[in-house]
């Protein structure tokens, strides 16, 4: 704790002796810019009334911030005082400016949104810091960041390689540790773009490190010796003083109510006897938007009903209810209809309060002719509860489940395994699927309102669901 106490301290430092930054921060410019853009996307055309900026430097980001909602409440925070006084100058008076570490928040939430431009890349445990900021945000809130990754000033590396003491520049995270990043019950994701610059010299691109506050070395460097640096510098040169910029771009989403999506690896998993144990355990509401079937059994609602004796008037009424056994969208063709998509809107009645949304069959079922089970998951932004068999054959539909929802930017608040208990595909589940195992359903020998009342008082509370430190 005091070795980060100190870095930080050093960090702040840098930057407060940064005097040049304003000519010098090209890339800091292009970067606040694009992540403007990519969170004005993720916000899809709602105002944030209350906003909280990590790291605001001398304003470059503060500064559309303020032009695009000129009546949210801003709260632009730094760890360099100076930093701050200089966004002051930029932004200008309406906006509250905090001194404030990034990496321990000290200020009640909740905001619509959240950003940090090139920040991240200096905490010591972003893991830890986005878990913080998620317990910040609003219902349907975003947190927006931009991180230096590596291969950032991978020529100016690759000239001083040669020498014994190597380049001092940072190691910075690597994609594989930025897509680790994640508040598990955020939707989401991270993508990268490289920018180039190029400078006079290598003495000029020294200089723009130290007029940045970029110049801190790595911890534990010994600066090569007068020598080492002026060879170094003539190889840099001899590539033609180019420097690469990689940056990291991360737009994030909390769900916009209490609630969780429930699906299944494949077609009779067990979906509807764990929605009914959900409903049973957080005395949830329960919808299921599009219902097929009907032709041969009751359907699913009326069958939640029965099992959790729960008030019907919690038991929404589906979107689309038809009477093949098919996909939705195959159903509904068979019937001579088509599903609007519009329909297909999330109930946010008592917003505040659970609800357990259960599909129909896996994610990649058609729900209407160019929508899948999946995208409804992204368009509504609940974090999924993956129900899974336990035994042999699982952890190939397991794991590509949990690819699928993750290449969607899509979060997963945990895996229900139903079967025999089964350690070694359990523990394989949780470790390659970086998942949550939310609980272990044995073989009921019968399916009654009985069983699922015992099921239910083993399964994790919505608290506890939604505590990501467990």
């Amino acid at each position: 704790m005091g070795q980060d106490m100190a870095r930080r301290d050093l960090v702040r430092d840098r930057f407060d002796r940064a005097a040049g930054y304003e000519r010098a921060a090209t890339v800091q410019r292009v970067a606040a810019q694009r992540l403007f853009e990519k969170l004005q996307d993720r916000l899809g055309g709602r105002k944030p009334a209350r906003i909280l900026e990590l790291g605001c430097g001398t304003g470059f980001l503060t500064e559309k911030l303020r032009r695009a909602w000129p009546e949210a409440e801003i709260v632009a925070t730094d760890i360099a005082p100076h930093m701050l006084e200089r966004a002051r100058q930029r932004a200008g008076e309406t906006i509250c400016y905090r001194v404030m570490d990034a990496a321990n928040p000290d200020i009640s939430g909740p905001f619509d949104l959240i950003c940090g431009n090139l920040v991240f890349q200096w905490l010591e445990q972003p893991q830890e810091a986005m878990e913080t900021l998620e317990g910040l945000l609003a219902p349907a809130g975003v947190l927006a960041l931009s991180t230096l990754m590596q291969g950032t000033f991978q020529e100016w590396r690759h000239a001083c390689a040669i020498e014994a003491e190597g380049s001092g520049t940072p190691d910075y995270p690597s994609t594989v540790q930025i897509q680790r990043w994640q508040a598990p019950l955020l939707s989401g994701m991270w993508d990268s773009e490289a920018c180039v610059q190029t400078f006079d010299n290598g003495r000029a691109f020294l200089r723009h490190l130290k007029e940045t506050g970029a110049s801190l070395p790595r911890a534990g460097y010994h600066p090569m010796s007068s020598a080492a640096l002026m060879r170094s510098l003539t190889r840099f040169e001899a590539q033609g003083s180019v420097i690469t910029w990689r940056l990291a771009y991360g737009c994030f989403a909390k769900a916009p109510r209490a609630g969780v999506f429930v699906t299944g690896t494949d077609t009779g998993v067990g979906k509807t006897f764990v929605s009914a144990c959900l409903v049973k355990a957080w005395s949830a509401l329960y919808w299921k938007p599009l219902q097929s079937g009907l032709a041969e059994e009751a359907g699913d609602t009326p069958t939640i009903l029965s099992l959790t004796h729960c008030n019907p008037a919690d038991c929404l009424s589906p979107a689309g209810a038809f009477q093949a056994p098919l996909s939705p969208d195959a159903a509904a063709r068979a019937e001579g209809v088509s599903i609007d998509p519009a329909s297909l809107t999330l109930r946010m009645q008592e917003p505040e309060w659970p609800m357990v949304v259960e599909g129909a069959g896996g994610l990649m079922v058609p729900a209407t002719d160019t929508v899948m089970m999946c995208d409804l998951a992204a368009q509504w932004g609940l974090p999924v509860v993956l129900v899974a068999r336990s035994g042999l054959g699982t952890l190939n539909h397991t794991l590509l489940s949990l690819e699928a929802l993750r290449r969607r930017g899509i979060a997963v608040a945990g895996v229900v395994l139903n079967g025999p208990p089964n350690e070694e595909n359990r523990k394989t589940i949780a470790d390659k699927g970086q998942v949550r195992i939310l609980a272990e359903i044995p073989f009921q020998p019968e399916v009654s309102a009985k069983s699922v009342e015992q099921i239910a008082a083993q399964l994790p509370s919505w608290a506890e669901v939604n505590d990501t430190s467990r």
